[in-house]
Order: structure tokens, then C-alpha cells, then sequence
């Protein structure tokens, strides 16, 4: 597939995204989603990846959505042939929740769309630049993706209201403060650093790496104790099991770096 609004590249085991609409502030747009999804999709079966980067291209991750279409969406709903109402979620929370490891580089801007669809990634880092709002109150909107639950995890119920029911900017130290990102670093050190990170899980063994983001998923909210440990003790059973394990007992003995993710 030909990419109009990304641009991607790999680096050893580790993929990387960039949105690429910089005159735009890398507004989202229903075509960007389309290709994000259908690259990582491309990276979550290829066994030479273990790890995803997203940043963005220019002085924005993603402003938003691209409110250029909200004009006509408003018109056709008030003529009474816009979007039908429907229930259920929405597939790229559960598609992220579900893909190999991700790690948003967010070097500016990261705005509506731009922060909740980057709540399910797994790491979050920051540059010194970064503007971070779920700013859908100042659109009259609701919070999508799942972030009235994903924010609140992360940063805790009082912060989460406080930031959907303003809108406002939170810059990268605060960001920091309250557990929304895990690093900050210098805008020129930001994707060296989001680099080593991914490169550090991408090189871990994939499928135990997997079931442990599984367990994430599942396990915190899970109010039955028993429930949870059944599901490590299983996949630790799974992963006694796996050549991944048998190469680090080796590795420990032979006092040496293990090689996981070999070819079988």
C-alpha cells in the first residue's frame, strides 16, 4: 500500500511511523488512520519487528482532528441525513491494545485525537515542546477511544476530570508529574531515546512480551485475585515451554547475552 499521509522506515527491530502532514499540524483524518492501522497491521506479522515508534513530522504530533470536515458533518446532521447513531467501541483502542509494543514520540502538539489515540500505546515519551490536551469540550465533543478509562488509569480520576472538563494545555514536565508521559527529554534527544527504549523491548522475546501486555489488559481491573493468577500462572506455563526461555537459561550459564527471537 502506497502512503500519502505517513511515512515509515525500519530500524533493525524496530518500526517507525511518521504522521506526515506538517502543514497541517498533522491533523487526523480518517485516510491516516486507515494507513497507520494497515502498517502496523503489516509489522505485528512480521517477526522481524518487535517494537513501533509514532511521532510526528514538523512542529506537531497531531493537532487534532482535521476540523476542516466538522462543517459538513454539522450541515448533514442538522438536515437530518449526517451519521447514523450506533453502539459499540472503537476498533483501533482494541487493535492498539492488541499489537506488538508501542511508543509515541510526541514532539509537539498532541491534541484531541492526538492524546487519546495514543493512550493504549504502551510507552509514552515527550520532548520539552510537548502540548498535551483532550480538548473535545472546546468542540462541544465527548472523549472517544476509551480515554474517559485509559486517562483516568494513567493519571488518576482527579487529574482526568480536570482535563476533559477544561480542555486546557498540559506541558511535558506536568505531563511527566502526573503519569500521562514517562520521560521528557530535549527535543533533539527525543527519538534517540524512544529509539533505545523500543529497541530494548523489540529485542526481549516477542511472545512472552505479548502475553505480558495481555495481562495488563486484562488484569488491573480484574476485582477476582484467583482470576488474575490463573492467567499468569497459565502463559508462565506457556512460556516455561518456549525456546526464548531455554536460550536465557543457556545465555545465564554460559555467562553471555541471550539471543532471543530466533528464526525456528
Amino acid at each position: 500500500m502506497a502512503y500519502e499521509q505517513i511515512i515509515t522506515e525500519t530500524r533493525d527491530r524496530v518500526g517507525i511511523i511518521r504522521l506526515n502532514r506538517p502543514d497541517k499540524l498533522n491533523a487526523w483524518t480518517s485516510q491516516m488512520a486507515v494507513e497507520i492501522q494497515d502498517q502496523i497491521a503489516a509489522w505485528n506479522a512480521d517477526d522481524g519487528i518487535g517494537a513501533i515508534i509514532m511521532t510526528g513530522e514538523g512542529r506537531a504530533f497531531c493537532a487534532g482532528a482535521d476540523v476542516g470536515n466538522f462543517a459538513n458533518r454539522v450541515q448533514a446532521n442538522s438536515e437530518g441525513s449526517g451519521e447514523q447513531l450506533r453502539r459499540g467501541g472503537a476498533n483501533l483502542t482494541h487493535f492498539l491494545r492488541g499489537s506488538k509494543p508501542t511508543i509515541a514520540a510526541v514532539n509537539g502538539y498532541a491534541v484531541g485525537v492526538g492524546l487519546t489515540m495514543i493512550l493504549p500505546f504502551d510507552v509514552r515519551i515527550a520532548s520539552t515542546n510537548a502540548q498535551l490536551s483532550i480538548r473535545f469540550i472546546k468542540m462541544g465533543l465527548m472523549p472517544e477511544l476509551g480515554s474517559t478509562r485509559i486517562l483516568a488509569q494513567l493519571v488518576g480520576l482527579g487529574n482526568a476530570t480536570e482535563m476533559c472538563l477544561t480542555g486546557r494545555m498540559v506541558g511535558a514536565e506536568e505531563a511527566l508529574n502526573m503519569g500521562l508521559v514517562t520521560q521528557v527529554t530535549s527535543p533533539e534527544e527525543l527519538m534517540p531515546t524512544a529509539f533505545e527504549k523500543a529497541a530494548e523491548i523489540a529485542n526481549n522475546p516477542t511472545g512472552a512480551v505479548m502475553m505480558i501486555k495481555e495481562l495488563l489488559a486484562k488484569n488491573p481491573l480484574d476485582a477476582d485475585l484467583e482470576a488474575v493468577m490463573e492467567r499468569e500462572g497459565l502463559r508462565d506455563q506457556i512460556a516455561r515451554r518456549r525456546p526464548d526461555h531455554s536460550e536465557a537459561v543457556a545465555a545465564f550459564i554460559e555467562k553471555r547475552t541471550p539471543e532471543f527471537n530466533k528464526p525456528q
